[in-house]
């Protein structure tokens, strides 16, 4: 059947505390939801449902070339958002409010990679988003969507792509790095050096 991969970027440790430290009392308020875990959080730029053996090594080849032409960028977190309606939504997220032009570039890097490895990745359209919590039936998030709203902490420098597996197996739905692909600062446009009067 094949591994359950994405690439993603995660967040600092730091922002992961202080969003979790801030989600303390929404969780608390709203039990119709299954909030996702701090240590599972992260930014998917492609997910691939089946991943045989036989692609992974070219996978893989493409993901490092792929990270190979991305130059670090800034990302911060904001806005809450759904899938759909939100009186009726069963997936409550955070989106980004800066980086999101990037992170959209290295979504189709991340997928063009895959593509030519053979993998079949999602097919939907990308949206940048941190999954918070989902729920089996509809829920009525709108007040929620406007908390998230004033969520506010700073943002980071992400250097690189990371290869997730997730094990569904498990009764956590554990996730476990598979690859790291550090971003390379080479891919700086440089400005050329001033021309001394003669």
């Amino acid at each position: 059947m094949g591994a359950r991969l994405f690439t993603a970027i995660v967040p600092p440790p730091a922002l992961v505390e202080e969003l979790d430290a801030f989600l303390v009392p929404r969780r608390e308020a709203e039990t119709r939801l299954r909030w996702t875990q701090p240590e599972t959080w992260h930014l998917t730029t492609a997910f691939m449902a089946a991943v045989g053996d036989r692609h992974l090594d070219r996978l893989v080849e493409g993901l490092t070339s792929a990270a190979s032409r991305t130059r670090p960028f800034g990302l911060q977190l904001g806005r809450g958002g759904v899938f759909g309606s939100p009186d009726a939504a069963r997936h409550l997220w955070l989106g980004v409010t800066q980086g999101a032009s990037d992170l959209a570039s290295l979504a189709v890097r991340s997928r063009n990679a895959a593509g030519h490895a053979g993998v079949r990745t999602d097919g939907a359209a990308f949206t940048p988003h941190l999954t918070l919590a989902r729920a089996h039936r509809k829920v009525d998030v709108r007040r929620l969507l406007t908390v998230l709203d004033t969520f506010d902490a700073p943002g980071w420098e992400a250097t690189e792509l990371l290869l997730i597996e997730s094990h569904l197996t498990d009764r956590t739905n554990r996730y476990e790095i598979v690859e790291r692909f550090p971003f390379s600062a080479d891919t700086l446009t440089r400005e050329p050096a001033p021309v001394e009067d003669q």
